[in-house]
């Protein structure tokens, strides 16, 4: 099953771990390069370049289960314009409920949606539209806990199991790729989108502009937008010429499909 989504988000990502900003090699908690040591400047800088809606996770969050940076993230909630969706540790309808009060636009569910799918099914009947499911794979197999355990469960099966259940996106990522160069697995990210049915935020790899184009190319297929991380952070990706170019490609489609008679 597939659907036609105009809409494409370049959406940088924000990971929080111990007061920092930081991104992880792989998903590798040992393997951690700083970026700056104020997330709510950096959220600020993100809008400011343009960005249209920001990923914050929080990672000490996502590795224990216990959110340590509710306090910066309602501050970011607050002061940007722009909607943040938000994840890391939230296992339970109580933390949903506060990141969801607190002001996010979306609550990302991990961990529970394996060990806890009534969790999250109660959470979508309660706050329909606000919930998307993080789908973080190693060769295809969702990791759980922060990507440290393999669940045995396949991330296309588990994108079947909550599309279900009423989640209308997941953010997939191959955690292998993650915070590598290495681009990002555009063609498990597109037969996750076209074989389950769901939309689908690409992560983890994305570092050219050609790598964006390939996902937004494949949009028809139920990709809505990529996270990204690093490659903006080194400087290998420009976020405003990034938007401009995407602004160019769509305008040129919408040329395509409706030619001057």
């Amino acid at each position: 099953m597939s659907a036609l989504h105009c809409d494409f988000d370049l959406i940088p990502a924000i990971d929080m771990k111990g007061g920092k900003c930081v991104r992880l090699e792989e998903g590798n908690a040992s393997r951690v390069r700083e970026y700056g040591n104020d997330p709510l400047a950096m959220a600020l800088y993100w809008q400011e370049q343009g960005a249209e809606r920001l990923h914050l996770v929080d990672l000490d969050g996502a590795f224990s289960g216990v959110g340590p940076h509710l306090r910066v993230a309602a501050a970011i909630f607050r002061t940007l314009r722009i909607p943040v969706q938000y994840g890391g540790g939230l296992r339970t309808l109580d933390q949903i409920n506060k990141v969801l009060d607190l002001g996010a636009r979306r609550a990302i569910v991990g961990t529970a949606a394996i060990t806890h799918p009534q969790i999250l099914e109660e959470a979508v009947k309660r706050w329909p539209g606000s919930l998307a499911v993080a789908i973080d794979a190693r060769d295809g197999i969702v990791a759980v806990k922060g990507w440290v355990d393999r669940s045995g469960v396949s991330a296309l099966d588990l994108a079947g199991r909550v599309r279900e259940i009423g989640v209308e996106r997941v953010i997939y990522t191959d955690v292998s790729r993650d915070g590598t160069f290495r681009g990002v697995n555009v063609a498990e990210t597109e037969t996750l989108a076209r074989r389950s049915g769901v939309r689908v935020i690409a992560s983890g790899g994305a570092t050219s502009t050609s790598d964006i184009r390939e996902l937004w190319q494949r949009r028809q297929a139920g990709i809505e937008g990529v996270v990204l991380g690093r490659a903006l952070y080194e400087g290998r990706l420009d976020f405003r010429r990034i938007k401009s170019q995407l602004a160019s490609w769509q305008s040129n489609a919408g040329k395509e499909n409706h030619p001057v008679p």
